[in-house]
């Protein structure tokens, strides 16, 4: 009689043994051989041998079948390919980067072939009085370092920004070339000339995004971004908060961008409910772990290290990462809602624009003050279910100051963002298209705040209830994003 004996547990299948093997009993193959009858010992060993066929096939075929039987099977030694890794060195894992023996601070780097040599844009955060030679160091993907080797490196050309309004640090660009031959993934930047540490695998790498081929390009496209530059000081303004992302959604924006530095407990419940649902991406922006953050703009009143937590920074690296995903950006504050007066979007709006202005990549917004003070008295908007919810309701106040054009007045910023080179918070510093000031009665701020002009008097204001015409779609939104977060205690229905 044949035996089915199975291999040892320490074999390694199925590369190095067969699984099954056929034995006979070696006391019995005599005695087998003169008692049985041939036709049935045959018979026999060709059922054992199918049997032992359909179990190979199956397991070839489906290889989680081994699942059914753990212990026959021992898993497979790895593959003697490398895995898909960067050879050069580490790879930046937070959003701010430190620079090694600088005082520098990276952000993101982006393919950038705008300018003719130049192949890459880094953004960062320089220390302005001591901006030193730098250099472009490569990771290459079709290039495999060993420890001690170099990796491609190109002169870099370094561009601070013109606005940095008085402080140490400002807003800074770094243009590279690709070297030839070299199909890069990764960059990093090293003093000139430094030599201790040189070697590529002690660097800290960040990814070059904008590149295609499976990246951004194959993103949805969308048609309105709004990038908003900063929270902190454990901002809470969620009422108001809450009424802008609605209101961006009714005028057509696709999605809106939150560097978060700090929030508070029931904001970051509500951007946590949006960054679920995909309308919100929040970039944490942890600037106090690397510099003394000003609170202002102004070094003598607010001292820091850098221009209001960096907002010309975030403004910039946010213009460049939806650079290839998004036909226009919108670069303004939590607290501003960019609104059009004679079209019923935003995206209406800037189409009629561009027909006007088709060399246009650029269009300036004016900023409408809408003292927080000053309440609308009928209260039809002042509602009970959202008197538990922090904030500012921006339905109640519907007075607007008439901008001081004689004086320095701000205006926001709409690009389209492969315009843009360089921008400030309420001018763009270097761009490729035309520049167009947009006239207030076709678009301006809607801007709840305190007032600018605090000696105007009531009867001084004018009335202005644009929002009001959003009002049968906002309000129910509003009650529906609360009560998702768990804000909203009362029963709200799923707006349509």
């Amino acid at each position: 009689m044949l035996k089915l004996s199975l291999l040892p547990l320490d074999c390694e299948l199925p590369r190095a043994c067969p699984l099954l093997v056929l034995t006979p009993p070696p006391d019995s193959v005599p005695m087998a051989m003169g008692m049985e009858n041939w036709t049935v010992r045959r018979g026999k060993f060709a059922l054992l041998l199918a049997l032992c066929s359909v179990f190979m096939l199956l397991i070839l075929s489906f290889p989680d079948i081994r699942l059914l039987v753990p212990r026959l099977f021992r898993p497979l030694p790895p593959s003697a390919d490398p895995a898909p890794n960067l050879a050069c060195g580490a790879v930046a894992d937070q959003t701010i980067t430190p620079l090694a023996h600088t005082k520098h601070l990276l952000v993101s780097a982006f393919a950038d072939r705008r300018e003719g040599k130049f192949d890459v844009r880094i953004i960062g955060m320089f220390r302005r009085d001591s901006v030193q030679p730098l250099r472009c160091v490569f990771c290459c993907s079709n290039r495999t370092l060993a420890a001690g080797q170099s990796a491609s490196k190109t002169p870099a050309r370094v561009l601070t920004h013109s606005d940095h309004f008085g402080f140490p640090y400002g807003a800074t660009d770094v243009l590279c070339r690709i070297p030839g031959g070299c199909l890069a993934t990764h960059v990093t930047l090293v003093p000139e000339g430094h030599g201790p540490d040189a070697t590529a695998l002690n660097r800290t790498f960040l990814p070059i995004r904008n590149q295609g081929g499976g990246g951004a390009a194959s993103l949805p496209q969308l048609n309105l971004t709004v990038c908003i530059s900063n929270l902190f000081g454990d901002y809470n303004n969620v009422l108001q908060f809450t009424q802008t992302l609605e209101m961006y959604r009714l005028l057509g924006v696709n999605r809106v961008v939150i560097y978060n530095t700090s929030s508070g407990p029931d904001l970051s419940r509500l951007l946590h409910s949006y960054s679920q649902e995909g309308f919100v991406e929040v970039v944490p922006w942890p600037i106090g772990r690397h510099l003394t953050p000003s609170r202002g703009w102004q070094p003598t009143l607010f001292p820091g290290d850098i221009h209001y937590y960096g907002q010309l920074t975030t403004l910039n690296e946010c213009s460049y990462r939806y650079m290839e995903r998004s036909r226009y950006v919108l670069l303004n504050d939590i607290d501003e809602i960019i609104t059009p007066y004679r079209h019923g979007d935003l995206v209406a709006a800037l189409t009629s624009l561009q027909q006007q202005h088709p060399k246009a990549g650029v269009f300036l917004i004016e900023n409408h003050i809408f003292p927080k003070i000053h309440f609308e008295p009928s209260g039809r908007f002042h509602r009970r279910q959202w008197e538990g919810v922090p904030g500012v309701n921006i339905l109640e106040h519907i007075y607007r100051e008439e901008p001081n054009r004689a004086v320095h007045h701000p205006y926001k910023i709409i690009v389209q963002p492969r315009s843009l080179q360089q921008t400030s918070v309420h001018s763009v510093l270097q761009s490729f298209g035309e520049v167009v000031q947009v006239p207030p009665d076709v678009c301006r701020i809607v801007h709840v705040r305190v007032p600018l002009q605090g000696h105007l008097t009531l009867d001084q204001l004018h009335v202005d209830q644009r929002l009001w015409d959003f009002s049968e779609r906002l309000v129910p939104r509003v009650d529906w994003a609360l009560r998702r977060a768990g804000l909203l205690r009362s029963e709200v229905t799923t707006p349509s």
